[in-house]
């Protein structure tokens, strides 16, 4: 068989294994498997168990050696860790009593003494042959990565690892961070200097026509250019609002190095906190007073211009419900009489945004992405790279219909207020009556675009996570159908009749 990525890594010490333990265990999946060799007191054990900490957030983790039970297993926030040591394995056939093929296609496998696996051992996987180095303590790893999937994640790990050097922090420690329904992961990388948020951030590659000849994505202005997050995260800050600053870059690998804002959330626990989200809502009338640029402009004078949030676009996401979601919950595919229908009934609502390109449009401006500062501004914003030119109405009805949080009636009403009161003072007088009345269709705009997108997002990809939030999010939407201006919309919505979700 092949080897794509062959590699040699020397360490002084233990610190330089558990090191290499933490990089290897950043690129880790469900699925993979990681066989190590090498003579008794190599560090087989040591670096298994640095793996395992790693993956389990707990550098203090009781990590056993399984020299006389064969295998332990270990539950992680991201998938389950099977640490076999093979040393005392008879014969390969005592593989099934301990359920080896069930548990190795189920997380991740460290294996110890794989050669006693025989042919059991999968042929897709990372060899990492441990042998004496220079020195005492010193180590040399072999790493071959047989099959494919191993070779292009190895040569990330250690890029990001170059990066991290580059910045002064070439002993960090790397630590995943839960990302969002997108294909950017997120590492917090500490060391004794501090910590820094280090962001992998894919190309979309070949996206499948959605309509029009488009993709999804260009229909509705979604960029992976890293030229888009640096200059609107820039052009935020120069008009005064907090964005993590780029430490370092590897643009050819698409990783990058950013400013850590903390984990502090407008919804600690997962419970919205009133005075946090009223400070949120007062920051987004805070730029209503500043005449945005239709390009943004980073520090290093790179450029973005931000597409407009256009009709087809607004149409384009809305049509994931009836695409995606209404399937789902009926079980059956709409008819073409009944998409049509849908697509016409919002077609006559969002017309009143075409030529709204008032404000920058975060997006995604609820509490994921909201980073409570202790000092300064108390807000710090993060994921506003498919930022466009359109309705300030938007970003606050994200805010009020959080996705992930359950916000209350009075507390939803006294954000409107808190903005249209704090926009008044900063930017003047405006059209209060028809921003409200925006608010609540763009609002149920959204929260029907979210349900079919994370419909979608869990049939395509396979990951399921998000559909928890789905009761909230329709409970949000079904709200929203109350106001009279979605009279047709309800009737639609009522005949389709999908199973109870409000009392």
């Amino acid at each position: 068989m092949s080897l794509p990525f062959r590699r040699t890594v020397s360490v002084a010490d233990e610190a330089g294994t558990f090191r290499l333990a933490d990089d290897i265990a950043a690129i880790a999946r469900a699925g993979d498997v990681i066989a190590l060799h090498g003579d008794l007191g190599m560090g087989k054990s040591a670096f298994a168990r640095a793996v395992v900490r790693r993956l389990a957030g707990n550098p203090d983790l009781e990590v056993p050696s399984p020299t006389f039970t064969l295998l332990q297993s270990y539950e992680t926030a991201r998938f389950p860790v099977h640490h076999f040591d093979l040393y005392r394995l008879a014969d390969p056939d005592e593989l099934i009593e301990i359920g080896f093929a069930e548990a190795v296609g189920e997380g991740l496998s460290l294996i110890e003494w794989p050669d006693r696996a025989g042919n059991e051992l999968p042929a897709e996987r990372l060899d990492l042959v441990i042998c004496e180095g220079d020195g005492l303590n010193g180590r040399r790893f072999l790493l071959e990565a047989r099959g494919d999937g191993w070779a292009e994640r190895l040569d990330e790990t250690f890029a990001a690892r170059d990066v991290l050097k580059r910045a002064g922090l070439a002993d960090a420690t790397r630590a995943h961070v839960q990302g969002d329904a997108s294909t950017r992961r997120f590492e917090r990388a500490t060391g004794a200097s501090g910590s820094v948020i280090l962001m992998h951030w894919p190309s979309f590659g070949t996206l499948p026509v959605h309509a029009d000849g488009l993709s999804y994505e260009a229909l509705v202005h979604a960029t992976d250019r890293l030229d888009a997050f640096l200059a609107i995260g820039d052009t935020l800050r120069q008009r005064g609002f907090r964005t993590p600053r780029l430490i370092a870059i590897d643009e050819p690998r698409r990783l990058m190095l950013i400013e850590d804002l903390g984990a502090g959330s407008i919804a600690p626990g997962g419970i919205a906190d009133s005075e946090r989200y009223l400070a949120a809502a007062r920051r987004l009338a805070d730029m209503a007073a500043i005449a945005w640029p239709e390009v943004a402009t980073a520090d290093d004078g790179r450029t973005f211009p931000l597409p407009a949030y256009d009709r087809r676009a607004l149409l384009t996401e809305v049509e994931l419900f009836a695409s995606w979601y209404a399937p789902d919950i009926i079980g059956r595919p709409l008819s073409e009489t009944e998409a049509a229908e849908w697509l016409a009934l919002w077609d006559g609502l969002l017309a009143r945004f075409d030529d709204d390109r008032s404000a920058w449009v975060l997006k995604d401006y609820h509490s994921p992405n909201i980073l409570w500062q202790e000092s300064g501004d108390p807000i710090g914003l993060i994921d506003y790279q498919d930022a466009l030119l359109g309705p300030a109405a938007y970003d606050l009805a994200s805010l009020i219909t959080d996705a992930r949080v359950d916000i209350a009636d009075d507390l939803a009403v006294a954000m409107l207020d808190a903005y249209c009161l704090h926009r008044r003072k900063v930017a003047g007088p405006f059209d209060e009556a028809s921003f409200r009345e925006a608010v609540v269709v763009i609002g149920a705009q959204r929260n029907a675009k979210i349900l079919g997108r994370f419909v979608r997002y869990a049939k395509l990809t396979g990951r399921t996570h998000h559909l928890r939030f789905l009761p909230r999010i329709r409970r949000n939407f079904e709200k929203a159908l109350d106001d009279k201006v979605f009279a047709g919309v309800k009737l639609w919505y009522e005949r389709l009749a999908p199973p109870a979700s409000r009392p």
